[in-house]
């Protein structure tokens, strides 16, 4: 069974202003970022396991080139995206938006 990838919209604005600012240090930059987003969103959709819970229900998926994790949630069904985070970032801004 092939889970069905479900980003949310504040880590759709992550992702759009992570690309717009590595665009910004260098023309073509945001697209690599977005190519390498898109291997790890595909590992996270087909074995999101591998991952580490870090919290609760809550895993993280590393980049390898660029300083983002991926914080999701994952059920049979689905991978929740709830946020994508510099690593640097408070981490309480993915926290905020995993409570009920």
């Amino acid at each position: 069974m092939t889970r069905q990838l479900h980003i949310r919209d504040e880590a759709e604005l992550d992702i759009i202003d992570a690309v717009a600012w590595y665009e910004d240090q260098r023309n073509g930059l945001g697209a690599e970022f977005l190519i390498e987003f898109d291997a790890v969103m595909q590992r996270m959709i087909d074995t999101p396991l591998q991952f580490p819970q870090i919290k609760a229900d809550v895993r993280r998926a590393l980049l390898r080139r660029f300083p983002y994790a991926a914080y999701f949630l994952v059920s049979d069904e689905k991978v929740d995206v709830v946020a994508v985070l510099h690593q640097h970032r408070d981490p309480r801004t993915w926290e905020r938006r995993i409570q009920p």
